[in-house]
């Protein structure tokens, strides 16, 4: 029977960074790595908005990226 076993986590932090001259959205990221793996939504979406308030650019969103190998 095969497994799935949590490798690591990286929290990304979406930014507001402008427009380009033909109008087109630029979006700035900042990668927050070493998640913890138990880490709830609320606390996760928390901590992440807390580290984009000390950026000068709007807070856009946020998303968790988790890494996990497939055993067999």
């Amino acid at each position: 029977m095969a497994t799935i076993e949590f490798r690591h986590a990286v929290g990304k932090v979406y930014f507001d960074g402008g427009m380009t001259e033909d109008g087109k959205m630029i979006r700035k990221s900042k990668t927050y790595r070493n998640l913890a793996e138990g880490a709830t939504a609320e606390n996760l979406y928390n901590a992440l908005l807390q580290l984009a308030q000390l950026s000068e650019y709007p807070f856009i969103g946020a998303e968790k990226v988790e890494t996990a190998d497939i055993m067999n």
